[in-house]
């Protein structure tokens, strides 16, 4: 009898055309992510080769039970690395059936900005940071940490190797590999400054395509935390006191900030953040006030400052940008439970197509 790893690993492009497509989607929560899987005849390679396909609103909080189809979009195509072969994981966006996008719905306002021939001739690069917590299925509590007690003062976990101050390596390294076969640009990964805490970076990605690879990056950190019994974590504060809350850095630049004077270029871009800091902020993700408390390497929720290598700051531009006088700044308001459609498309919006009155 075949074991129930063999059936897992069976690599059906040896036997069949036909493919696994894993539609995925954000629920009515905003940070839950939901999926389900069909068949197709052969492999495809475009978005505009797959159905659109439906689902049950009523069932993830985003439609009435009266009225409860939503239609699923396909927008995006990564490869599968749990199923592998010539499978694929599908990032869809939702709608109604008359073809109106739904409330919750935040990449359709995204594309339309990325789309405008402004800010397409500007090509807005972004390098994302997402922060997250693994925390102990039964007790949620970070992993690592004594049930119910606390380790040793921060210090000695952030970028730290040992059993005694790294917790969950295994997970972050599978997440790691997985994005990398999927087509995901992930760039890098690190322990954080709070024991159980780590962080992975997505970019640089163009435009739009930075949300839908940070939203299957933490698919697929959802689905190997599932598979390890742990429970994954973008609480922006998962424990309150003398620890480091969790962010989402959002690094941003266009093509006259990289270029010759992008210095300046920068420099009024941040004036104008600082123009519509309540407005960023309140689209910056959920319960961040418990973290932007101007301490733990953050400015004040209330306060919109930014500086030179200053991780107090809520703007932070690097040392080498400003010594090449062009480059890119670092947004270090977004919490980590933040919607990247949102957040990108905001800055973008903000910085090449407002005007102040």
């Amino acid at each position: 009898m075949a074991l129930l790893n063999d059936l897992l690993n069976l690599n059906l492009s040896d036997h069949t055309e036909k493919i696994i497509a894993e539609y995925i989607w954000i629920g009515g929560s905003g940070m839950d992510m939901r999926s389900k899987a069909r068949t197709l005849s052969k492999p495809v390679s475009s978005p505009s080769e797959l159905p659109k396909w439906n689902y049950d609103g009523s069932s993830t909080n985003q439609a009435p039970g009266e009225d409860s189809e939503v239609i699923l979009y396909p927008q995006a195509i990564f490869k599968d690395p749990f199923r592998g072969g010539n499978n694929i994981l599908v990032m869809c966006d939702c709608y109604t059936p008359q073809g109106v996008p739904i409330p919750t719905n935040k990449r359709h306002n995204a594309a339309k900005i990325f789309s405008n021939p402004d800010v397409v001739a500007e090509e807005p690069w972004y390098g994302l940071e997402q922060e997250y917590t693994l925390l102990k299925k039964d007790v949620n509590w970070p992993l690592g940490w004594p049930v119910g007690g606390f380790p040793g003062p921060q210090g000695p976990y952030y970028c730290a190797v040992g059993a005694e101050k790294a917790f969950g390596r295994d997970i972050v390294d599978a997440h790691y590999k997985a994005c990398i076969y999927a087509g995901i640009n992930i760039s890098g990964i690190n322990g954080e400054v709070m024991p159980g805490q780590w962080e992975f970076q997505v970019g640089p990605s163009v435009g739009i395509s930075a949300g839908d690879e940070l939203w299957i990056a933490r698919f697929l950190l959802e689905r190997i935390t599932e598979i390890a019994g742990v429970v994954l974590s973008f609480d922006p504060k998962p424990i309150p006191g003398d620890w480091n809350g969790a962010g989402a850095h959002t690094n941003y630049s266009t093509k006259s900030m990289r270029e010759e004077g992008g210095y300046e270029v920068i420099k009024k871009a941040i004036e104008k953040l600082g123009l519509r800091h309540k407005e960023h902020i309140a689209a910056y993700g959920e319960g961040n006030e418990r973290r932007l408390t101007g301490r733990h390497e953050t400015a004040d929720i209330n306060t919109f400052k930014w500086g030179v290598a200053n991780r107090g700051a809520s703007i932070r531009v690097g040392r080498d940008t400003e010594k090449e006088g062009k480059g890119y700044f670092e947004d270090r308001r977004p919490a980590s439970n933040m919607d990247p459609y949102v957040v990108t498309s905001m800055i973008t919006e903000t910085t090449l197509l407002w005007t102040p009155n």
